[in-house]
């Protein structure tokens, strides 16, 4: 697995539940081989305007993305998982929308005002 592959991993749940849900490899941690992950829905109301990124049936990488309804990549659902919980990868997203997850967290993360 690689940073850009969207795997199907268990994620809490905002209500405690732990469910299997895809989430998208954001970067490999160093020394011990864990990944930080970003969690993915397809709950499309959750989204947060100009932060959260949608991709959809009509996007060039969807399909190779293995999802299976138009989500919502969600910027401030941030979770460490180990190797060993990912049940495996089901696609992956292009290169360029990985760049600009990644620019547009670290963009948050060092500019924006509280």
């Amino acid at each position: 697995m690689k940073e850009g592959d969207i795997v199907i991993t268990p994620l809490p749940q905002s209500d405690g539940r732990i469910k299997n849900r895809p989430a998208l490899i954001l970067k490999e941690m160093p020394s011990f081989g864990d990944y930080l992950v970003w969690g993915i829905t397809s709950q499309l109301h959750h989204e947060i305007k100009n932060f959260d990124e949608l991709i959809i049936s009509t996007d060039n990488d969807f399909v190779q993305s293995g999802l299976l309804a138009d989500s919502l990549i969600r910027l401030g659902f941030l979770a460490i998982l180990n190797k060993k919980r990912i049940a495996g990868s089901i696609g992956n997203i292009s290169d360029e929308r990985h760049k600009r997850l990644v620019n547009s967290l670290a963009d948050y993360l060092l500019y924006k005002e509280t």
